[in-house]
């Protein structure tokens, strides 16, 4: 083991303490075969809150989001040591409907990836599926979660056109809409805006932070302006270890670990 390593697994992270948290991560270990990902994280996430994750390529951010709802079950072999709790309960028991769950915590991921179908399908497909056949139903739950995406005026017109002839920002925020139109209770957003210009990506910023009136999100991101601009808390994460997980302002005005400090002002990553 290089010494590097060695000081991650015996560093101790600093973290703020969360009252009744709605995502709970406990000793969580990850591996994928035998390549070690992520190494004993323990992290809380506040409801109705954002909750950025930073780091440098490869630090086990997307892996850490990903196993919130589940999705590294996806990954042949993938094993997974420690625990995490969503509402008190523990995501692995025996007895939990996986697809239950990736109802109530939604994804959105790096690249938009809309159906080749219209508009109004893309956003009503989710609501189909879980039973959902009165059109007049159908049509609410389209126009509310465009409305809640920031999308519904610049489609209104034209939903039942083929959603691939968007431009790529409001695919990204039609992916939002889909995510939300089965009323999640957690938005999970995997670099939403790597792909985006900076017009768009504002757009989706402005969006995430009216979107925690009602949900819980949490945001994977490279671009630290972004997760200063609107996150309410940060999670530094290096080598598969979280390092520091503090207050967004406290995290980049005044980090408490060097490692932090470092990354931030641009001396490694």
């Amino acid at each position: 083991m290089s010494e590097a390593v060695q000081m991650i697994r015996e560093s101790s992270p600093i973290r703020p303490e969360i009252e009744n948290p709605l995502i709970e991560v406990s000793d969580l270990s990850l591996w994928y075969g035998d390549n070690q990902a992520l190494f004993d994280v323990s992290i809380e996430i506040p409801e109705n809150q954002i909750t950025a994750f930073i780091g440098p390529s490869g630090c086990g951010k997307s892996t850490l989001l990903r196993c919130f709802n589940r999705l590294n079950d996806l990954v042949d072999s993938v094993r997974v040591d420690g625990d995490i709790r969503f509402e008190k309960e523990s995501i692995f028991d025996a007895n939990q409907d996986v697809n239950a769950l990736r109802k109530r915590v939604g994804m959105v991921f790096q690249k938009s990836n809309p159906f080749p179908k219209t508009i109004y399908e893309n956003v009503a497909y989710g609501a189909r599926i879980h039973g959902v056949r009165d059109r007049s139903r159908l049509d609410e739950i389209v126009e509310n979660s465009l409305v809640g995406a920031a999308l519904w005026d610049e489609v209104k017109d034209r939903l039942n056109d083929s959603a691939l002839g968007l431009s790529g920002g409001q695919q990204q925020r039609l992916c939002i809409a889909r995510t939300i139109a089965i009323e999640p209770d957690v938005v999970l957003l995997d670099e939403p805006c790597s792909a985006l210009d900076p017009i768009a990506t504002a757009k989706i910023e402005q969006l995430m932070v009216e979107l925690k009136e009602r949900y819980t999100l949490v945001i994977v991101t490279h671009n630290m302006q972004q997760a200063s601009r609107i996150s309410d808390l940060t999670a530094f994460m290096y080598m598969g270890k979280l390092i520091e997980y503090q207050s967004t302002d406290k995290l980049f005005i005044d980090p408490l670990e060097k490692q932090t400090e470092d990354y931030i002002t641009g001396r490694f990553g």
